[in-house]
């Protein structure tokens, strides 16, 4: 991967609910936001906060009415993090939301002709040392005298690729916008540019980094449901992160916005740019040497440990004794299955056979007693690396030991004639 592109860095957020940092050295923020109404003050707050214990730094809200604003006086006491207003068509609105001490505002100025209007935004975060989040879409909020050159130099340039057409039209955009922010000496910007395109993103915020020093806010949007949009947003997010381009994700899904977040972090995780909390789970995929019910038992043991473990222990779920051990070694807690029952490790150590129906109950008791022991000092994650021998598979775990006694199979004896 290559380094962390360097960028400036804003801040969201108060003394109540903690600053969130985005841009240079910080690490990728994550973010999502509500799709109930604003103005249900308990269910938005309430949405807010179920967003911010599953791990969001930042959540944004819609503001379209003047109802949206006012409820923003009620709700921001009551979470528990910085809160984004969302603006659209009408500047007031923002306005009203710095009012209501928002920390951040989303604005689109193409969808604000009145450039006194946008100015008026802008002097008021100033003013609040609140941070803005401009994009680009098919408006305009001032004519450039060079407009129609630009837009022909950028064609030019772009002329070789697929959307550069697009391209173009998204870049002379953002720099309308910016010139505007720049004229008022205001730089608490965060940039994005979005599409529904995951190779047209990689290749918009790649040539917007280049241009710009401004932290980017990553997306793809109208991403579809979980199903296709997680595959759709990693496939773009991941690999700008892997080229040092990103300094706060968003994943949309038209589904619960719950695993935007988890999936989001997961991402990050795996990149090795946020440091882990909570399990990192392991399973195997399956296939015809399993013995017992193990997408049922991962299931299970992803919804528990959750909410129960806050530390990052390696947990390992296998299903059968081929890859069991192996993974097993690398694992702080390991189970792996044979004949309807189950062998768990801690750090190696053998600490259970169990029958099926206990597996799960006893690795969740393990996994809690083992992070109970890395709280008091008395264990360290990914400490141990102790080897595992696999059991015999006609043993207590395989199926080979029933089949010899019913006299269907010949038990062979290696070194022995």
């Amino acid at each position: 991967m290559l380094p962390r592109r360097k960028t400036r860095q804003i801040v969201v957020g108060d003394d109540r609910v903690g600053r969130v940092y985005i841009g240079g050295d910080a690490p990728i923020a994550v973010q999502t936001m509500t799709a109930g109404y604003t103005y249900d003050i308990d269910a938005c707050v309430a949405e807010i906060n179920r967003y911010a214990d599953a791990g969001a730094d930042l959540v944004r809200v819609a503001v379209p009415e003047r109802k949206d604003t006012e409820a923003l006086k009620h709700i921001l006491p009551q979470v528990k993090c910085p809160v984004v207003a969302d603006v659209h068509f009408h500047y007031k609105r923002a306005l009203e939301a710095i009012e209501a001490g928002v920390h951040k505002i989303r604005l689109n100025p193409g969808n604000i002709n009145d450039r006194d209007q946008v100015n008026a935004v802008i002097d008021a975060c100033k003013e609040r040392k609140i941070p803005i989040r401009v994009g680009v879409n098919e408006g305009s909020i001032i004519e450039r005298k060079d407009k129609q050159r630009r837009m022909e130099e950028l064609g030019k340039y772009f002329a070789g690729h697929k959307s550069g057409h697009l391209l173009a039209i998204m870049i002379a955009k953002l720099e309308e916008y910016l010139d505007i922010f720049e004229a008022k000496d205001f730089h608490d910007v965060a940039i994005s540019a979005k599409s529904m395109d995951a190779a047209l993103v990689i290749d918009v915020y790649t040539e917007i980094s280049k241009r710009f020093d401004y932290p980017l806010h990553l997306g793809v949007t109208h991403a579809g449901p979980k199903s296709t949009g997680a595959i759709r947003s990693i496939a773009a997010l991941s690999t700008l992160i892997a080229n040092g381009i990103g300094d706060t994700v968003r994943i949309s899904y038209a589904s619960d916005h719950i695993d935007e977040v988890k999936d989001a972090l997961e991402m990050l995780y795996c990149l090795g740019k946020r440091e882990r909390k909570g399990i990192d789970l392991i399973a195997c995929p399956t296939c015809g040497r399993i013995q017992v019910d193990l997408f049922t038992l991962v299931q299970e043991v992803e919804r528990k440990l959750f909410r129960e473990v806050t530390l990052p222990i390696k947990v390992a779920v296998m299903g059968c004794i081929v890859n069991g051990p192996g993974e097993a070694e690398g694992a702080d807690v390991a189970v792996f299955a044979g004949d309807r029952r189950g062998i768990i490790y801690v750090q190696g150590e053998r600490v259970a056979n169990v029958p099926e129906e206990e597996i799960l109950d006893r690795l969740l008791a393990e996994c809690k007693a083992f992070e109970a022991k890395v709280k008091r000092g008395e264990a360290k994650l990914g400490e141990k690396v102790v080897e595992i021998i696999p059991p015999d598979p006609i043993g207590e775990l395989g199926s080979g030991e029933a089949k010899i006694k019913a006299g269907l199979v010949e038990q062979v004896t290696i070194g022995k004639s």
